[in-house]
């Protein structure tokens, strides 16, 4: 486990310096924790830029990205019913919904990189299940929810996401009425959402909070949007964090944001830092980015400047210092390795994603995957190469095949030594190489496969070879059994 006293950066702005240079390798790690990893074009287009434009660059363009295309079955219902082709075939027709909104997912990621990174960053801050609400409307509209506010404000987010139906469902908002308040979502929007578990708040405020959120509607058994039903609402006086009034949904957020900034900015920057540098956080940078969200008015677009321009994010400490999720593990390898994903493959890496611990759209409960050590067990570090090697030797197609030569020549300049075509591979998909040259050598050598050695030897040999693809393929299936390819 790395340390804390390992690390030297504070808050205030990266400068490179000799020390500390704006390289490759900072570059990459840039992009790694920002998206799924650099492909060489982004590196060469990164270094041109100040370590400060590129990520005023990337914040600013995620945060003007438009959302999703939105799906023709955005808007059915099922009583009414409209769009499914009968009630007896919705099911059906939703479980198709959902591996498409998955396949949308993937693509966002790998085409988009850090709005959608944040969007499934956000799936598991506010979490709801599938399985709970079963609607493809309500899918739709979650989804988009993430999407426009994950750069947002935080206190707007909040308030959103609290009365799209998949929440309201999930945590049994829906329920809720004057006669019977349910405080499941009360409970985790402080417990999870905003304040952490046990930080300034009780039972009471817990019980008040369900009283005031009383009203809302949703049904999976119509899919139609949420409303609010005044017949439903508990209208009488409600005390919260010691204010007391006729508190409704809009003045819960109002009194929360008000009566319990301080709390609500340091949860949140807590969450960001252990998810976006390392998962044991450090509690002065964390003050300093709650300060920053609490002085921008909750605004989260400063937050993450700050938290990516810092002198803290580029210490060498945190290079290859987390360990990946299976989908930072996958829309990395299509990112990176340029692969030509087809719907077949988005499939096949939404169920390796679920194989491996992470079901989109479905986190294994509403507290959300846990991340970082509870990716890898001995079940899922097998499955990781057994998933992979599966693709890499029945799914490449010839267009992802010439990519790989391609970037190999970017990679090397086109070199025919097979060492550093090698070397270069496996130093482009591992933070920090490989860390004993003895490695470098195995990569080598099972770069060169089954070709005779004095084609090497007489320079012969080069990446327009028709066996090149072939011998890339085989140095792929070397390095992601290494434990520093599970690493970002």
């Amino acid at each position: 486990m790395l340390t804390t006293n390992c690390v030297t950066g504070g808050i205030g702005a990266y400068v490179p310096s000799v020390a500390k240079p704006w390289n490759k390798r900072r570059v990459e790690h840039l992009y790694r924790r920002m998206g799924f990893g650099a492909t060489p074009d982004q590196v060469t287009a990164a270094l041109l830029l100040s370590p400060s434009a590129l990520i005023d660059q990337i914040v600013d363009q995620a945060a003007t990205l438009p959302a999703s295309p939105t799906p023709v079955w955005a808007s059915y219902t099922l009583n009414p019913l409209s769009g499914y082709s009968s009630t007896d075939n919705a099911d059906d027709e939703m479980r198709d919904h959902l591996r498409e909104w998955r396949r949308q997912l993937l693509t966002d990621m790998e085409v988009n990189g850090f709005r959608d990174k944040l969007v499934l960053f956000w799936h598991n801050h506010f979490v709801t299940g599938w399985s709970t609400y079963q609607c493809s409307k309500y899918l739709y509209q979650y989804h988009l929810t993430l999407q426009q506010y994950a750069l947002g404000n935080l206190k707007d987010f909040v308030y959103e996401i609290g009365k799209t139906p998949a929440m309201l469902i999930f945590l049994d908002g829906a329920l809720s009425t004057k006669n019977n308040p349910n405080e499941n979502y009360a409970r985790e929007l402080y417990e999870l959402f905003t304040l952490g578990e046990g930080n300034g708040y009780t039972q009471t405020d817990i019980i008040e909070t369900s009283r005031a959120l009383t009203g809302w509607r949703a049904s999976p058994g119509t899919c139609v949007d949420a409303y609010f039903d005044p017949t439903r609402f508990d209208n009488l006086s409600k005390t919260i964090f010691g204010q007391t009034g006729n508190w409704n949904y809009d003045d819960v957020h109002d009194i929360l944001f008000q009566q319990r900034s301080s709390e609500v900015a340091h949860h949140i920057c807590r969450k960001i830092y252990k998810h976006f540098v390392y998962n044991v956080p450090d509690e002065n940078i964390v003050s300093a980015l709650a300060t920053t969200l609490q002085n921008n008015n909750f605004e989260l677009v400063p937050v993450f400047k700050q938290l990516f321009k810092s002198d803290h994010f580029f210490d060498d400490a945190f290079v290859g210092a987390a360990i990946k999720s299976p989908a930072d593990y996958f829309v990395g390898l299509l990112h990176q390795l340029k692969i030509n994903y087809t719907t077949t493959i988005l499939d096949y890496v939404a169920n390796g994603c679920g194989l491996l611990g992470q079901v989109l759209f479905e986190p294994v409960d509403v507290a959300g995957w846990p991340g970082h050590h509870a990716w890898i067990t001995e079940d899922t570090l097998t499955r990781r190469w057994d998933l992979v090697s599966d693709y890499l030797s029945a799914g490449v197609d010839t267009v992802t095949k010439d990519n790989w030569v391609q970037l190999a020549k970017d990679l090397t300049n086109d070199s025919n030594d097979p060492s550093v075509v090698a070397a270069a591979i496996a130093d482009y998909l591992l933070p920090n190489g490989l860390s004993d040259p003895e490695m470098y050598n195995t990569a080598t050598q099972v770069f060169k496969s089954d070709i005779p050695e004095n084609y090497f030897e007489d320079y012969s040999w080069n990446l327009d070879w028709p066996e090149a693809p072939d011998q890339i393929n085989a140095l792929l299936g070397y390095l992601i059994r290494l434990p520093e390819f599970q690493l970002a």
